[in-house]
């Protein structure tokens, strides 16, 4: 059956590139990149043995949620840092630089803020207490149905938007740089990403992932010593150049448009930083390595790869200055300053071109449409979870579900998932993807982080109020940026915003913590009184592993 739908799916993909090249054809707004094609089909064949050998390996829960828990440290940390560098993350952060500078930096560092918070906070006890998702931290001494249906209602929300992101980026970029129609590149990621998860589990998802962090870091790397080697290798004489053609001068490299508005960049970093501490698909990745030990070492090479690659892009948005930004080339009617072709995200791909012609920028274009399916796989295995492990299998059927039947939930709620995301591709086309970005990571610091903290750590947290906590930083984090600018006044016309902010984790985030807080004090129940007393059991177990499901009990 699976080589037959492989070799439905190869056919699918040459009638798509067919169909596409044709369309195409008949319109001059982009030449087909013969290269980035070849090599994504290259990365796809590739890819799908992956799946083959991983749906053999496939056959319980714990294989399909965590791989079997025999992830290794080093493997668990480039995946880890494959799902999370993103091609906002290479696109959008190089176009920052190239734009603003040292602005870009700062927000990269906001990005990269959380993962101390992870490493020294969670990461130990997640993996003690956890076996598949986040939730069963959350729910470990607290109301199993009604904490874990509100888990998966705000990793849900926060798998959406993460999701239409992605999409949209997707469609984007591929129709830039492939030549394909923007549906049909919707159409195509949604399907290679189904097959992904349905088949492969979480095998398949973490080496597509694997194989894509290094794809990213090797053609980022070449990338910035090929624009290097223009300057001798000098960052001193890279500055002293790209701040004399820049417009913004001298004050390039000094912060500016993003602390105008002190209160907008606060919010905006706590979003970022605790966000990555709530984001549903990051977090399960730590049920995939054997114990604790490995859990710490995965966020460790996590790390250094985000922060070595945040360097590597922060050095090709400013060689891209001088590079891109000098070269009439890569600009409308050829003339410097005009508006660059494809837009300001293209900074990356027109120094890939520049530097090693079509064929490093085929490769690039590669990787960036693979970093978007290794992301979406993740983000879609996260939310298949949430629907099938704490929603099916422990609030429908109370535990009692067989690992049969949870595996099929799982599956069906993918392809559910896969369609639900390909409609959102094709419904939010002209939405801000950066904004969608942020709002995902402002939701996920609201509704996600403040009730996992303080389940892992303050032992006055009841059901009450982990509910109240949950669904306040929820509901209060959507409707914040839905009665901000972006929404209220760009996207729904009215005249002027209900709430003067754009980021929602500044607000929502204080909103939860103190519903949590307030609620948990005055709740006086028996139930209440059990739950806190229950958290000595849970201490022990974050502390020492015992009794946490691991690798040789799967």
């Amino acid at each position: 059956m699976m080589r037959n739908l492989l070799t439905a799916l190869g056919l699918m993909a040459f009638s798509a590139v067919t169909f596409a090249a044709d369309a195409v054809a008949q319109t001059e707004k982009q030449a087909t990149n013969w290269h980035a094609i070849i090599m994504f089909c290259i990365f796809v064949a590739l890819t799908m043995g992956i799946t083959y050998w991983a749906a053999s390996r496939t056959k319980s829960t714990a294989d399909f949620y965590t791989a079997g828990g025999g992830i290794t440290g080093f493997q668990n940390g480039l995946a880890i840092a494959g799902d999370y560098m993103s091609a906002a993350t290479l696109l959008g952060l190089t176009a920052m630089v190239y734009g603003q500078g040292y602005d870009g930096y700062i927000y990269m560092l906001c990005f990269f803020a959380g993962w101390p918070i992870i490493l020294f906070l969670m990461a130990e006890r997640l993996r003690n207490l956890g076996r598949f998702t986040f939730s069963d931290i959350t729910a470990y001494r607290l109301d199993q149905g009604k904490v874990r249906t509100m888990a998966a209602i705000s990793s849900l929300t926060v798998v959406c938007f993460y999701l239409i992101a992605q999409m949209v980026g997707a469609g984007q970029l591929i129709k830039l740089l492939f030549g394909l129609e923007y549906n049909v590149a919707i159409f195509a990621v949604g399907i290679l990403m189904m097959v992904y998860v349905t088949f492969g589990g979480m095998v398949a998802t973490t080496w597509v992932q694997i194989i894509k962090a290094c794809m990213l870091l090797c053609g980022g790397t070449l990338v910035m010593v090929l624009a290097m080697s223009q300057f001798g290798f000098s960052y001193q004489t890279l500055m002293e150049k790209a701040t004399a053609a820049h417009k913004l001068g001298d004050k390039l490299m000094y912060p500016g448009s993003l602390l105008k508005d002190p209160v907008t960049a606060i919010s905006l970093g706590l979003g970022l930083m605790f966000g990555t501490a709530g984001l549903p698909h990051i977090l399960m990745r730590f049920f995939t390595v054997t114990d604790a030990k490995e859990a710490r070492k995965s966020v460790l090479y996590a790390s250094g790869f985000v922060a070595y690659f945040f360097n590597v892009i922060f050095l090709m948005g400013l060689a891209g200055i001088l590079i891109v930004g000098q070269n009439p080339e890569f600009f409308e009617g050829g003339e410097i300053g005009k508006k660059l072709i494809g837009g300001g995200n293209m900074v990356a791909m027109h120094l890939a071109k520049a530097v090693g012609g079509n064929m490093l920028l085929g490769f690039l274009a590669a990787v960036a449409f693979a970093t978007i399916l290794a992301v979406v796989s993740g983000l879609a295995l996260a939310g298949a979870s949430a629907i099938s492990h704490d929603i099916y299998a422990r609030v429908i059927k109370k535990g009692q579900a067989s690992e049969a039947a949870e595996i099929r939930v799982s599956k069906i709620a993918t392809i559910c998932l896969g369609f639900v995301a390909i409609v959102l591709g094709i419904l939010f086309e002209k939405q801000n993807i950066a904004f969608m970005v942020g709002l995902a990571f402002g939701v996920a610091a609201a509704a996600n982080f403040p009730v996992l903290i303080l389940s892992m750590y303050w032992k006055g947290l009841t059901t009450r109020g982990a509910l109240a906590g949950g669904y306040g930083g929820l509901v209060s984090a959507v409707l914040f940026v839905l009665f901000s600018k972006s929404v209220w006044v760009d996207v729904l016309g009215n005249a002027a915003p209900l709430f003067p902010y754009t980021q929602p984790a500044l607000f929502a985030m204080p909103i939860a913590f103190l519903l949590a807080f307030i609620i948990s004090k005055l709740d006086t129940s028996a139930a209440a009184k059990q739950e806190i007393e229950a958290f000595e059991d849970q201490y022990v177990r974050a502390q020492t592993g015992f009794g946490a499901a691991s690798a040789s009990a799967h």
